[in-house]
């Protein structure tokens, strides 16, 4: 028997038109009936929703977690407080990045701790919190226009500020909601209990907002710069190497695997991540090599093409690191494509 994990909203996606694909453990819609280019401008330009309920949610509630998570994750509690959200790394001794997490900081002792798809037990292992990602869905509307439109379901959706995390009553059930994504666009998550997701996520699309699946999603965040974890992040990878430093709370006392980096920020960074474009509509590949004057450098670790842009992008990491506008090669299949280093996000939010 599979093991595979079906979302709870698997049927109303396959209604929708879903495509769905093997994800980090589950079978999730890569796209609908309009394509992953038509998501993708849409979250640009007006506004989508995701099912992204393959992330985790390991809820950990009592006296003592901040202490706990202090010592555990990367990031400093003390930038922010109740009511907010954070992005931090839980790292290995070697200082690798073993998950890339947001917190919702839900109230003065209970936190939401959301690891991503196939991350959570090894959350649950090093954190005292209850898995809770069967109970519930996770729903992220994504886009210039998203507030707009989720105003039309519930105004307080619309109200929340990005990185805030806020609780209230939806109907007969309590949702919360935090002002993050990842996309590169403003919008916001809302955790919903299973039983009232499906009907909330049919009144999302009631009020103009077009369903896309992962397709969309990977190529957004890569616009953005976003890391993917696999990818730009995992064990063997630090927060230093892929341009991270600013999710390490150096003023705390400790947190795991905090020597490893304090000897490698004292030696710096053997690689670094370096975003690379090229002047052509053909789509970069994950894997293929980074070359700089005939020598291998590199790989990219996430490519493809950008619908935006229009030409092809990637991010990879390159020995030593590169300067913005230095020209380098990608090696594809036998054939070198020319391309350059450009300054990360590749595009910047809509206004």
């Amino acid at each position: 028997m599979s093991d595979v994990i079906r979302p709870y909203l698997y049927d109303i996606h396959v209604a929708h038109g879903a495509k769905i694909v093997p994800f980090g453990g589950w079978d999730m819609p890569l796209q609908y009936s309009q394509g992953t280019v038509a998501e993708h401008l849409a979250t640009r330009h007006d506004a989508t929703v995701f099912d992204v309920s393959h992330l985790g949610t390991v809820r950990c509630d009592g006296n003592g977690l901040f202490d706990h998570l202090q010592r555990t994750l990367t990031n400093d509690l003390r930038r922010i407080g109740p009511g907010q959200a954070q992005y931090t790394h839980l790292l290995n001794n070697d200082g690798g990045v073993v998950d890339d997490i947001i917190v919702w900081w839900v109230g003065e002792h209970e936190f939401d701790v959301m690891p991503n798809a196939s991350n959570t037990s090894g959350v649950t292992a090093v954190l005292p919190g209850v898995d809770i990602t069967s109970t519930r869905c996770v729903l992220a509307v994504q886009g210039p226009r998203a507030r707009e439109r989720v105003a039309a379901v519930d105004p307080r959706f619309a109200q929340v500020p990005r990185f805030a995390v806020h609780r209230f009553d939806f109907g007969s059930v309590e949702v919360r909601v935090a002002g993050t994504g990842y996309t590169g666009e403003d919008g916001i998550e809302i955790a919903v209990p299973n039983d009232a997701a499906g009907d909330l996520f049919e009144k999302i699309i009631a009020a103009g907002v077009q369903p896309a699946g992962l397709g969309a999603r990977d190529t957004l965040r890569l616009e953005a710069g976003l890391p993917l974890h696999g990818h730009e992040l995992s064990p063997a990878i630090t927060p230093l190497q892929a341009r991270l430093g600013w999710v390490i709370g150096w003023d705390k006392e400790e947190f795991v695997g905090r020597e490893a980096l304090e000897r490698e920020r004292a030696r710096g960074p053997h690689r670094l991540l370096t975003a690379i474009a090229t002047s052509t509509r053909q789509p970069l590949r994950e894997g293929a090599d980074i070359v700089r004057d005939g020598h291998v450098v590199g790989q990219l670790t996430s490519g493809n093409f950008s619908p935006i842009l229009e030409h092809g992008i990637g991010l990879g990491f390159v020995e030593g690191g590169a300067e913005v506008g230095e020209p380098l090669s990608i090696s594809m299949r036998g054939r070198e494509v020319s391309a350059s280093v450009v300054k990360s996000p590749f595009v910047r939010k809509a206004k």
